[in-house]
């Protein structure tokens, strides 16, 4: 399922600090939004990591990051405050944003099946349409294709 060229499925969620998150109300500014599968695991601290790195060629870009799992806000205020993280992180408990990028998916993991986030990245445009998307996302060298992605919006 890809969603390039399309509108980006909008949604308000929880994010860390308290308070709300909502898609739309974040134009004209791109959004780097990506799906992690679990807060403070190792891939996953990575990659919030490296986007808190590249925070200032982000904004620099004009571009806002968001990090989306199903983890709780307070779990997410953990992960933010042991590693100093810097990206917006939304909670989305339910997993119907998930649905709605088609990155709840069927996984693999010592010959078992299970359901879990897709580590994917989407690149929406001021005009709220997804310009690119990443998926199957392998976290070494991601950031610096997502920032070159914004840079050339």
């Amino acid at each position: 399922m890809s969603l390039e060229g399309q509108s980006a499925p909008d949604f308000t969620l929880p994010r860390d600090g308290g308070g709300e998150i909502t898609l739309s109300e974040m134009r004209p500014a791109p959004v780097v939004l990506y799906f992690y599968p679990k807060d403070d695991t190792s891939g996953c601290t990575k990659e919030a990591i490296g986007f808190t790195e590249a925070k200032a060629e982000f904004e620099a870009a004009g571009a806002v990051v968001v990090g989306v799992s199903k983890d709780t806000v307070a779990k997410h205020d953990k992960f933010i405050a042991k590693h100093g993280l810097e990206v917006i992180l939304a909670s989305d408990e339910a997993g119907e944003v998930c649905e709605a990028y088609g990155v709840w998916v069927e996984k693999q993991m010592y010959g078992k099946s299970y359901m879990g986030i897709e580590r994917a990245t989407f690149l929406i445009d001021g005009a709220g349409k997804v310009r690119q998307e990443w998926r199957k996302v392998k976290v070494p060298g991601h950031v610096d294709a997502v920032l070159e992605a914004v840079k050339a919006l």
